[in-house]
């Protein structure tokens, strides 16, 4: 298929993988996530021309999403012969798509900052076994453009720090991370009649309150049965609906809470290493060395110069 790309007439193919895509998108590839621990998602992170005329974009079969990591830029999309739709956009805002066909894009920055972006692809192995695990049946996602969405900033945030530590990442962590992804993306954006399975996961006020509970007591031991008594249920009840909301167990959960503070704290603060580990509840220093290498394949002292 022949595509005016502003510069050029191209070849361009109705479908692609994630690599072949960005052969397909002008731009510069600032870092990726193609070692062995990155088996569940494929992350790039990209520096865009100011100034991006129309190309067609192949589809592909995984979920994508796309983050603003930095600057702004009026993003418009179509469909083939069809009218442009225009989203302004900016540092937090993000794209969802699995389109089967191809579609059209164009933007333009604004502002001196580079306009640059975080492409994710989830595995399609992954995602079908999440989709069986929550709906029981394979399910299709929505198409968000320019949307904001706090939870899965956060976890775009905590893979994007992964993505730039020094060693390119743990395979324990990652795998957490693209499991808790992918079932935020499906129970929030699939399409379809799921709300039958839906009445069977932890309703969306309950498990708020329950990871507020767990992000204000970070210090405190683990309690299954205080934090189900938080959101008024039984532990036994609570736990199986909370893992089948998330993926993980509450207390699985509640770890990688504290892990995640702590990369917060030893890249933000110069608070030492020790009184880190005590604010997520670890008072040993080497119970905390040990559960954050397991979590994130580094020491605290290597994160921190990573």
């Amino acid at each position: 298929m022949a595509v005016d790309n502003g510069e050029e007439t191209a070849l361009v193919p109705d479908r692609t993988s994630p690599v072949g895509l960005e052969t397909y998108i002008a731009g510069r590839t600032l870092i990726s996530g193609d070692s062995p621990a990155w088996a569940d998602m494929f992350v790039q992170v990209f520096s865009r021309l100011k100034v991006q005329e129309p190309f067609l974009v192949p589809a592909v079969a995984e979920p994508l999403v796309v983050w603003v990591i930095s600057g702004r830029a009026l993003v418009e999309e179509r469909e083939l012969g069809g009218e442009w739709s225009a989203n302004r956009v900016s540092v937090g805002d993000s794209f969802l798509t699995r389109s089967p066909t191809p579609y059209q894009m164009r933007w333009r920055a604004e502002g001196e900052e580079p306009f640059q972006v975080m492409h994710l692809y989830l595995s399609v192995p992954l995602f079908e076994r999440v989709s069986e695990e929550l709906f029981g049946k394979a399910v299709t996602l929505q198409d968000i453009s320019g949307g904001k969405d706090p939870m899965l900033i956060h976890l775009l945030s905590l893979i994007h720090r992964e993505l730039v530590a020094e060693g390119k990442g743990s395979h324990l962590f990652i795998q957490g991370m693209a499991q808790a992804l992918a079932v935020h993306l499906i129970r929030n954006y699939a399409t379809g009649d799921t709300e039958a399975a839906r009445r069977t996961a932890l309703p969306g006020f309950k498990l708020r309150r329950a990871v507020a509970f767990m992000d204000a007591n970070l210090s405190e031991p683990f309690d299954l049965a205080r934090l189900a008594e938080a959101v008024e249920m039984s532990a036994f009840h609570f736990s199986r609906l909370f893992k089948k909301s998330t993926g993980l167990s509450p207390s699985q959960y509640f770890i990688r809470q504290r892990i995640a503070r702590a990369q917060q704290l030893l890249q933000e603060t110069d608070t030492n290493i020790i009184e880190v580990g005590m604010s997520v509840g670890y008072s040993s220093p080497s119970h905390f060395a040990q559960i954050f290498r397991r979590e994130t394949g580094l020491s605290p002292t290597h994160y921190r110069r990573g």
